[in-house]
């Protein structure tokens, strides 16, 4: 998390659909070339993914359920821990859980222009997910736990794969990464509102855990997020800005710590289709001219676990209005998808120690929504063109001028210096996510072995 990455992409007009109009009630009262990323993380090559329209209806509205741990309450991995509130002598969990939605709006579009495919993947289309150089993934540039295969055999985890393919999981371990940044208070990091018990309601209280999502560094690191580093000058500072250029605001992301990048954003949102992504929240950032705030913020306490920088407050405060989405909009964002394959059984020819030809199996979501998929194969001899992606139902919208293969086409083949002769391996292709499912694909060898002329085989 915490790249910044800028996009340009081909703003496409969005035709109003009975998903995009619901949502909007709700708000009222593989075609393009890609890099290669680091061997280091989770993928090789980024998974497959769904962007969906410009709009961003489908993605806020799952952020206004992450925020109320609405996406997938319970789950180990993608739900969001009680949030902890009082002061450094007396921290307990809170009655719930909570964020405020437009904060994690604010840094999603600060991580990544709250865009989980890669730059040159236009809207209501599928194809590569946006991975950063250091290994983050999707909307909420999901760096911990990405920088490296987790499962067996160095392969990637399931919840690798869904982090990398599925905007709502991604959501979902962003979301759930800010509450652990917000809970390393006491032990590690220092508490916003030692005034009003740091209560998680209040937006000015999530500074600290906004810092650190993005690395809770100072002065001397490859980036300092320090408000008191000289290099951001003297206070006040004029604020940030994520809408229009031309606002009179600060537009430079280099002159802000992240924090302030994050509190001006949810003020001043960007425009999307000439109307402003989300609601404006005015949120108040520590007064840095005053003793209040300056003095537990002096660069001398800025030292692990940061016990004197406990800070009041700043005033005045502020509530997110956002309300608690009804539970239909869950079933809305997350759809019913069911994983399915054409072919139970795949033929590989393959001429030993010299070369194989692929077979290729068609993986599709017969319900709705995204069904993300991952493959793993009981032999080391077994190669696949892609470790991960995504199949989309039809309630998805694609729009006409976007590559949008609904089905994916998974090739497998093998390699030949690992085999000897006829072999037989089991391929399976996991639908992850509730109730998606999964397919198993026998994978057999034929050999073709060249004798007497060129050109003549045995078989």
């Amino acid at each position: 998390m915490g790249r910044w990455l800028r996009r340009t992409r081909r703003w496409s007009a969005v035709s109003v659909t009975a998903l995009a109009v619901t949502l909007v009630l709700l708000a009222a009262p593989e075609g393009h070339r890609h890099a290669r990323v680091a061997e280091a993380c989770a993928f090789v090559e980024p998974p497959t993914t769904y962007e969906t329209t410009e709009d961003r209806r489908l993605y806020m509205a799952a952020m206004d359920l992450a925020a109320y741990d609405m996406l997938f309450p319970r789950d180990r991995f993608f739900s969001q821990a009680y949030v902890e509130s009082g002061t450094r002598s007396n921290r307990t969990n809170g009655p719930d859980t909570y964020i405020p939605p437009t904060l994690l709006k604010s840094i999603s579009w600060l991580e990544s222009s709250s865009s989980q495919g890669s730059p040159a993947l236009p809207f209501g289309a599928i194809g590569p997910g946006l991975v950063s150089f250091d290994c983050g993934y999707g909307i909420a540039q999901v760096t911990s736990g990405m920088t490296a295969p987790l499962g067996e055999s160095g392969q990637p985890t399931d919840e690798q794969a869904l982090v990398a393919t599925h905007f709502a999981y991604n959501i979902g371990r962003g979301a759930a990464i800010l509450i652990d940044k917000w809970n390393a208070a006491p032990e590690g990091r220092p508490i916003s509102g030692i005034d009003t018990n740091s209560d998680p309601h209040i937006v000015e209280n999530w500074y600290f855990a906004a810092w650190g999502y993005n690395g809770f560094t100072g002065p001397g690191a490859n980036r300092s997020n320090h408000p008191l580093d000289p290099i951001y000058g003297s206070w006040p500072r004029t604020p940030y800005s994520c809408g229009a250029a031309n606002d009179g605001l600060g537009h430079n992301r280099s002159q802000y710590p992240y924090q302030e990048l994050v509190f001006g954003c949810m003020a001043h949102p960007p425009a999307v289709q000439g109307q402003p992504l989300w609601k404006a929240l005015d949120v108040t950032l520590p007064d840095l001219n005053n003793a209040y705030w300056r003095t537990p913020l002096d660069l001398e306490n800025f030292d692990a676990p940061y016990a004197a920088m406990d800070i009041p407050t700043p005033k005045p405060d502020h509530t997110d209005p956002t309300l608690k989405p009804p539970d239909w909009v869950r079933g809305l964002v997350l759809g019913a998808p069911r994983l399915s394959v054409d072919r139970p059984i795949l033929l590989v020819n393959v001429r030993p120690g010299k070369s194989a030809t692929p077979a290729e199996v068609r993986i599709a979501n017969t319900g709705s929504g995204i069904v993300p998929w991952r493959v793993s194969a009981n032999k080391s001899w077994i190669t696949v063109s892609r470790q991960a992606g995504v199949a989309v139902g039809n309630d998805m919208v694609c729009l006409n001028d976007s590559p949008c293969e609904r089905t994916a086409v998974l090739k497998i083949s093998v390699d030949p210096t690992k085999v000897l002769g006829s072999d037989a391996a089991v391929v399976k292709i996991q639908g992850l996510g509730q109730g998606a499912g999964a397919a198993e694909i026998a994978v057999f060898i034929k050999i073709n072995v060249a004798i007497g002329v060129p050109g003549t085989t045995k078989n």
